[in-house]
């Protein structure tokens, strides 16, 4: 049993006493009206972190619906979902703050809301066949989603992104942790609900991916698991695969290993080239990326250990 599980469950025997509508497993009565938090804690690894921020939420009668966390090179990283049946956002941000500085670990609250349209971040780096397939369904209400920002790494795309009328945020700075604290700035400044890596090409860092937990959606030039990493298409031709593909996805940790969204395919014919393989591979990019944010913006995703369900 792992240190959060042990302290999970002593969490859970003080709180025996409860209704059954703050155990796990049970539903309650009001289980139609109940609010989902997730709550992101991220730090140098030290002992109580687990039991500290459990504690708070059985005290303040939420039931934990999913607990995950994470070591590595003593970063500590943990998600945790709970559900509530009355809560007072204001006063729930700002206790959990206040447990942030006791704890000393950086602390993030996401409230869940049903039917909420929510605020999308989407990094980009030169290539455009993905982004504008977002833009364009927007435009058209294909999705239903505010487009706050666009954040490049490259700024090769900022004339597109302002002709349709979007803040266009050029980060580039070489090292990356410098344009992940940037980044990260932003995205609290706009409150957003999900992130779109749309051939955004830098490895994001496990400080960044830990804080948006199944929130970060990337597309992928390969049937994953098959050709991770950079030049998937090359390695595809190379060894002459005869179905070639990409792979809308969760991004976690482990690159190119998050839970898998969506993927398209297309047969490599005799008189394919190299060039005609990105070519066909652009085009179901952006058809299966877009089909993920749909789903995504839709509440129709939902992650169990590794694997993704539809609602």
């Amino acid at each position: 049993m792992s240190r959060s599980d042990e302290e999970l469950k002593e969490n859970k025997d003080k709180e025996g006493k409860k209704s059954d509508a703050n155990v796990p497993g049970i539903e309650s009565d009001h289980s139609k009206t109940k609010t989902f938090v997730e709550v992101t804690i991220v730090g140098k690894d030290k002992e109580g972190i687990v039991a500290d921020t459990t504690n708070y939420i059985f005290k303040n009668g939420g039931n934990i619906e999913k607990i995950n966390q994470n070591v590595v090179k003593g970063l500590f990283g943990m998600h945790l979902e709970a559900s509530f049946p009355l809560i007072d956002k204001k006063k729930m941000q700002s206790e959990l703050d206040s447990l942030g500085k006791k704890l000393q670990m950086e602390v993030k609250v996401h409230f869940h809301e049903e039917d909420k349209v929510k605020n999308v971040a989407i990094l980009v780096s030169k290539e455009d066949h993905c982004l504008l397939k977002i833009l364009n369904s927007h435009v058209s209400g294909e999705i239903n989603c505010n487009i706050s920002l666009i954040i490049g790494s490259d700024d090769k795309l900022k004339p597109v992104v302002e002709s349709y009328g979007i803040p266009f945020f050029y980060v580039n700075h070489i090292e990356q942790s410098l344009a992940e604290r940037e980044i990260l700035r932003l995205i609290e400044k706009f409150d957003i609900d999900l992130i779109v890596l749309a051939r955004y090409m830098r490895i994001l860092s496990p400080n960044f991916v830990w804080r948006y937990p199944n929130r970060i959606i990337n597309i992928h030039p390969s049937l994953l698991p098959a050709f991770p990493g950079a030049y998937a298409y090359v390695q595809a031709y190379e060894r002459g695969a005869k179905i070639i593909g990409c792979t809308a996805h969760f991004v976690t940790e482990d690159l190119d290993q998050g839970p898998i969204i969506i993927q398209e395919s297309f047969k490599v014919l005799q008189e394919d080239t190299l060039e005609t393989i990105k070519v066909k591979g652009q085009l179901a990019e952006a058809v299966a990326l877009l089909e993920a944010v749909k789903l995504f913006l839709e509440d129709k995703l939902e992650v169990y250990w590794g694997k993704v369900s539809y609602k």
